[in-house]
C-alpha cells in the first residue's frame, strides 16, 4: 500500500478558535477516490484538531482517533473531559471524519446517485473501507509533517487500526485499541452467531434486573404487529424495529435507561391504549439510519474479504429462533443489518437496490489485514477486551490479539463496549501505559 502514498493531498484549514477550554482547528483534505489510481477522481476528506486551550500544543505529537461505525461521523466535544482530557496532556488530537460521513464528501442516498446508476454506487463504495481510509490517514500525516503519530481505535475505528499495523505500520508510532480487535479472517457469520450468543446472556441480565419489562416487551412488540403506530417520521412501527432497542444492552452507561425509555410506552387516548409520543420518539431516534446511512450499507463489508456477504446477519438470525420477532418471549437485538431495513427505514428506502449488490458483491473486496505482517509487528499496541461486550466478541478478540505480535491485552468486565463513555480518562491512561511501559 506505500506506494499509493506518494502523491500528497491538498489542505485547506481554518483559523484556530476556542470552544469551552478545546482549541481547534478544522482541516479540509484533497485525496483520491481510490488510492491505486491518485490521478483520477478526488473526494475530501474532514478533520477538526482538538487540543487544549490552556497550553502551547503546537509542539505536541499527533494522535489521530478513529471512530466507531462503519459510517459515523468524528466526535463533536462539547469540552475538554473524558479521554480527550487524557489525551490532550500527551497530545494535538486529530477528530477525522472517516470518508463519506461528517463534512467529508458525503455518501447518502442524496449524494449517491451523483455516481452514477446501482453499479456504478456500488463501485464507489468498494472505496469506502478500513483500506482506504488507512489511506487517507497516510497521505494527511503526511501533508502535516508529522512523523509517525499514535492512533487510538474504537470498535471499529481499533478494525482500521489493524488495518493500519497491517499495510502502513511505518506510520504509526503506538496503537491503542478499546472494544475493536474483530477477526483477521473467515466469514461474517461468526460474528454474528457469536453476538447472538453474548445478546442472550445480556438479555437474561436485564430481564432478571427489570422482571417486569419482560412482559412489556412482549406487549409492545404484539401491539405493533397488530396496531397501526407511526413514527414521526411519518412510517410504521414494527415489531423487529422494536427489537433494535437491544443496542441499549450495550453498554453500562445505557443499560439501565432502557427501562425508563419501555416505562414510557403506553398511554390511553380516545382510541385506546396507543404507545405514547415519548415513547414513539425515542424509539425514532434509535432506528433511524437517517444521520449514518454509510453504517447499514458498509456494515457487513467490514468482514469481508474476497467473497460476498450474502447478508450474513439475516441467515444467522434464522438459526436463532429466540430472537425472532414472532417467538414467545422475542428478545432484544443487537449490531446487524437485515433486508428489511432497507424496506422501513425512509432514510434507506432509496438505496434498497444498493443494499443488494453489495451483499451479493464478489468483486473489490480485497483483504483487510496482512496476517503474516502482524504476526511480526513490531509497533507497540494495547487492546481493552470487554469481557461481555455484545458487539466485539471477546473470544474472536483474544484470537485477534493472539495473532498480532506484542499486542497487550486488558481485559476487563468492568466496562461494555461505551467503556470510554463510562470511564474514558481512566481506559486511555491505562492503555497508554501500558505501550510505554
Amino acid at each position: 500500500m506505500s506506494d499509493s502514498f506518494t502523491v500528497l493531498s491538498e489542505m485547506a484549514s481554518s483559523e484556530a478558535y476556542t470552544a469551552r477550554g478545546v482549541r481547534m482547528r478544522d482541516h479540509f483534505f484533497t485525496v483520491p477516490l481510490d488510492h491505486a489510481q491518485p490521478q483520477g477522481p478526488t473526494i475530501e476528506v474532514f478533520a477538526r484538531e482538538l487540543s487544549d486551550a490552556r497550553i502551547d500544543a503546537e509542539e505536541l505529537p499527533w494522535l489521530l482517533f478513529l471512530q466507531g461505525g462503519p459510517g459515523g461521523r468524528g466526535n463533536r466535544p462539547a469540552g475538554l473531559s473524558g479521554w480527550l482530557a487524557e489525551a490532550a496532556k500527551h497530545f494535538r488530537v486529530l477528530m477525522l471524519d472517516q470518508r463519506g460521513t461528517g463534512l467529508s464528501t458525503p455518501a447518502t442516498r442524496q449524494t449517491l446517485p451523483l455516481a452514477g446508476d446501482v453499479a456504478a454506487q456500488a463501485d464507489y463504495l468498494s472505496h469506502f473501507r478500513a483500506t482506504d481510509i488507512v489511506a487517507d490517514a497516510e497521505l494527511i500525516r503526511a501533508t502535516l509533517g508529522s512523523e509517525p503519530w499514535s492512533i487510538f481505535g474504537q470498535s471499529y475505528g481499533g478494525f482500521c487500526a489493524l488495518t493500519y499495523l497491517s499495510f502502513a505500520p511505518e506510520g504509526v508510532r503506538e496503537a491503542l485499541i478499546t472494544g475493536g480487535l474483530g477477526p483477521l479472517t473467515g466469514p461474517a457469520d461468526q460474528v454474528y452467531q457469536a453476538t447472538f450468543d453474548r445478546l442472550r446472556t445480556r438479555n437474561a441480565e436485564y430481564f432478571a434486573k427489570y422482571p417486569e419489562d419482560r412482559e412489556l416487551l412482549t406487549h409492545i412488540m404484539r401491539h405493533t404487529s397488530e396496531v397501526e403506530e407511526l413514527l414521526p417520521t411519518g412510517e410504521r412501527l414494527t415489531p423487529e424495529r422494536v427489537q433494535m432497542l437491544g443496542s441499549f444492552l450495550g453498554g453500562n452507561t445505557r443499560f439501565d435507561a432502557l427501562h425508563f425509555v419501555l416505562e414510557d410506552a403506553f398511554t390511553s387516548t380516545l382510541d385506546g391504549v396507543r404507545l405514547s409520543d415519548t415513547f414513539l420518539s425515542t424509539v425514532s431516534a434509535y432506528v433511524s439510519r437517517a444521520a449514518n446511512p454509510l453504517y447499514a450499507l458498509m456494515h457487513e463489508s467490514i468482514y469481508v474479504q474476497d467473497s460476498p456477504s450474502d447478508w450474513a446477519a439475516a441467515r444467522v438470525l434464522a438459526l436463532n429462533p429466540d430472537f425472532l420477532p414472532d417467538a414467545p418471549e422475542p428478545l432484544l437485538t443487537g449490531e446487524a443489518i437485515y433486508p428489511w431495513y432497507f424496506e422501513q427505514d425512509p432514510a434507506l428506502v432509496p438505496l434498497k437496490g444498493l443494499a443488494d449488490v453489495l451483499a451479493a458483491r464478489t468483486e473489490g473486496w480485497g483483504p483487510l489485514y496482512d496476517v503474516a505482517q502482524l504476526a511480526k509487528n513490531t509497533v507497540p499496541v494495547a487492546a481493552a477486551v470487554y469481557s461481555d461486550d455484545i458487539f466485539v466478541d471477546r473470544e474472536i478478540s483474544m484470537a485477534t490479539a493472539a495473532a498480532v505480535k506484542g499486542l497487550q491485552v486488558w481485559e476487563t468486565a468492568d466496562f461494555h463496549h461505551d467503556g470510554i463513555a463510562d470511564d474514558g480518562e481512566g481506559i486511555f491512561a491505562r492503555l497508554l501505559g501500558m505501550v510505554r511501559a
